[in-house]
């Protein structure tokens, strides 16, 4: 165990050494100004995401939380730390814009696809009835011959689509929305082919992110 430390500690020696004292101007300015982040993004905890480095962002422009299967309780179902991110962010600091993002090989996907594995993780096993319709959804559409893996991506694009219905019912959320203050998107991240496809509010279909294509200053 101490060794993991130890290679944590070995990573932080190393941004003190390479990373910092290059951006070192960057550090100090973020710190000594208000954070003004222009989006926040709801991800899963899963170690393989990391929502800085999929969009290049420095430190200051994403305000993020993270949870098991990205999920988002309708307000008023289970307040507590994503209803009080979702709220600091619309509310306080003023995003522009949040992200749902759903990623391939999701453990908390595979959880609601074979419930059984969640029998010794009932507090798990409860934070995923935030995603039970999706599956439902998932299922009705694709019918009883579906592969395993046509309906693990399925399910992980209809809970990404579930929980944006979810976020639509936090009354930050709607009133920034009503004002046109704030937007919304679902995304889903394919870790092995770094492909990042994206369901823009309003729609119900996943668009990759292309190269080549136009960029907004």
């Amino acid at each position: 165990m101490a060794e993991v430390l130890e290679r944590l500690k070995a990573g932080i020696r190393r941004f003190q050494t390479e990373v910092y004292p290059e951006q070192a101007g960057m550090y100090r300015k973020v710190e000594s100004e208000p954070q003004r982040p222009q989006a926040l993004i709801v991800t899963c905890a899963d170690s393989r995401i990391d929502p800085e480095l999929i969009t290049q962002s420095a430190p200051g422009e994403l305000f993020v939380t993270r949870n098991i299967g990205n999920l988002v309780p309708g307000y008023g179902e289970m307040l507590g730390g994503v209803s009080a991110v979702v709220e600091y962010a619309v509310k306080a600091l003023q995003v522009r814009h949040v992200v749902i993002c759903g990623h391939s090989d999701c453990g908390a996907m595979k959880g609601l696809l074979d419930p059984e594995g969640l029998k010794s993780m009932p507090t798990v096993e409860n934070w995923l009835k935030n995603a039970h319709a999706a599956l439902s959804v998932a299922c009705a559409i694709q019918g009883q011959d579906a592969t395993r893996d046509e309906l693990m991506k399925l399910v992980t694009e209809q809970n990404v689509l579930l929980q944006m219905q979810h976020l639509r019912t936090h009354p930050a959320v709607a009133g920034a929305m009503a004002r046109e203050d704030l937007t919304i998107s679902g995304w889903v991240y394919d870790i092995g082919q770094g492909e990042v496809r994206i369901c823009e509010d309003g729609g119900r279909k996943f668009e990759p992110v292309r190269i080549g294509e136009s960029e907004v200053a």
